[in-house]
């Protein structure tokens, strides 16, 4: 259900920023909520909470548009967003929005996991080959993870390609063991 609740949330978010050419801008200003809510817990609870009234769950929203500067489109989504009593599911909704928003500009994110950092040029390479495979613009994101020993992984589009030396030790390791 909650997936259903936060695709649903998301197509209408991606397709009303899609009509007015903002489709990047309401998927920063949602991720910048989204942040928030997660750093700020006292005011996630009190705009979750059934305690508080609408009218004053909705004044503390206000304000928080107005910090933000948030856009009318976001503006009125939040609003929604809060009168249906949906707020606890925004982090979904926001991870679901940038997967609509990446399918509809053609983009993939790729998560890459290192031994040792890896040189510009190597990104670029990596992430060259990446858009060769797919077709499509990749984005990467790079993490050092010692613990693989060396070689690196690739997590592209839920799958992950595994050329880290640890694999590779662990499969020569049960190979020997089943003889």
């Amino acid at each position: 259900m909650t997936s259903a609740i936060s695709r649903r949330y998301a197509k209408a978010l991606v397709a009303l920023g899609s009509d007015q050419g903002k489709v990047e801008k309401y998927g920063e200003e949602l991720t910048g909520v989204v942040a928030l809510l997660s750093r700020e817990k006292a005011l996630r609870l009190i705009l979750e909470s059934p305690t508080y009234t609408l009218d004053k769950k909705e004044a503390i929203l206000a304000d928080l548009v107005k910090a933000l500067k948030l856009s009318p489109g976001m503006v009125n989504f939040l609003g929604l967003v809060l009168e249906k009593d949906r707020l606890k599911y925004l982090s979904q909704i926001e991870a679901t929005y940038r997967q609509f928003a990446d399918e509809l500009s053609g983009v993939l994110r790729a998560r890459i996991r290192s031994a040792a950092d890896l040189g510009k040029a190597e990104v670029k390479a990596i992430q060259g080959a990446l858009e060769k495979k797919t077709g499509k613009k990749v984005e990467l994101k790079v993490e050092v993870e010692p613990a693989l020993l060396g070689g690196i992984q690739a997590e592209i589009g839920g799958r992950v390609f595994d050329a880290s030396l640890r694999t590779q030790l662990k499969r020569i390791e049960d190979t020997l063991t089943k003889g």
